[in-house]
């Protein structure tokens, strides 16, 4: 369609999204980085266009990221190793592929909590 406005969701509402998520609160461990956390754990890494967040229970699937949207996914620094992702917002990847891959890394630290952390 010619003339339509593709809206694109926006750092504020990937960290509102974040923070709504039961038990979800943020933090700022390192001078400047907002991160979400439920419990004492992260879920997502939060930038001013990008989010950081698990994509996978391996890091062979967290490579698929890499090898669908290779300008827009990139290995996080550091934890990439175990599944991580930093995913740039407002590129090729799809606001609801964002949103469920916030909800999936939310979904996956929540799992691996103790019981008396989870919401």
């Amino acid at each position: 369609m010619t003339g339509c406005t593709i809206l694109r969701v926006s750092p504020e509402e990937l960290k509102q999204l974040c923070l709504s998520k039961p038990g979800a609160w943020p933090d700022e461990p390192w001078e400047g980085d907002t991160v979400a956390k439920v419990g004492p754990k992260i879920f997502a890494f939060l930038g001013e266009s990008s989010v950081g967040v698990k994509c996978g229970r391996s890091r062979d699937e967290a490579d698929e990221w890499l090898a669908r949207y290779p300008d827009d996914a990139s290995v996080m620094a550091y934890i990439g190793s175990s599944g991580w992702n930093t995913l740039r917002i407002g590129g090729a990847i799809p606001d609801d592929e964002i949103r469920d891959a916030v909800d999936a890394s939310y979904d996956a630290v929540v799992s691996k909590l103790p019981k008396k952390h989870r919401p």
